[in-house]
């Protein structure tokens, strides 16, 4: 499958994950080699997408302001090296809300291949948890797991995960996906 739209979980793939949640730019830390695997995608030629379930919006944990900063720090990162993302999508709903953009529900893939004029199996999702792997089954979209962030854990719990890739963290991923597609 040639993906043309790279789409990324964001805590715990992009950046550090916390079980106390990420709440503001200063707690926002990019896994090491993160930034530098986006900007390797982009230069390539691929779209990358974030889709991302930010439930503590809904908690009243942060609000939208917080998010922004958040999501401006980690382009500042990607613009530092000429690069970007191109979206980003995330859920605000908690878990309770039964909202169609929540992980495991394929709403934000789906969402994103519309924007980018794609079909979904046109798209790739790496992802840590086990609800990012079947939001992509659900759309269509080829699910990749890393075992940074919560991916030791969603291995543990969920393997073997027929058809799913399994890469150490995004950098692993993108060295090796693009060795493949070169």
């Amino acid at each position: 499958m040639q993906a043309q739209v790279i789409i990324l979980d964001r805590d715990g793939v992009i950046n550090e994950d916390s079980d106390e949640y990420i709440k503001s730019a200063e707690e926002w830390i990019p896994i090491a080699g993160s930034i530098e695997a986006i900007s390797r995608l982009k230069k390539a030629g691929y779209l990358v997408a974030v889709a991302s379930n930010q439930s503590g919006l809904a908690r009243g944990m942060f609000d939208e302001k917080a998010l922004q900063a958040i999501h401006k720090k980690m382009q500042d990162l990607l613009a530092q090296r000429g690069s970007s993302v191109d979206s980003i999508v995330f859920c605000p709903h908690s878990p309770n809300d039964n909202c169609v953009c929540r992980k495991p529900k394929p709403g934000m893939l789906m969402q994103i291949a519309k924007e980018f004029n794609v079909k979904p199996t046109d798209t790739l999702f790496v992802g840590d948890k086990y609800t990012d792997i079947q939001a992509a089954r659900l759309a269509g979209s080829q699910p990749v797991l890393v075992k940074s962030g919560k991916g030791i854990r969603t291995l543990e719990k969920h393997a073997p995960l027929d058809g799913v890739p399994v890469y150490d963290n995004l950098s692993h991923f993108v060295r090796e996906f693009l060795r493949g597609h070169q």
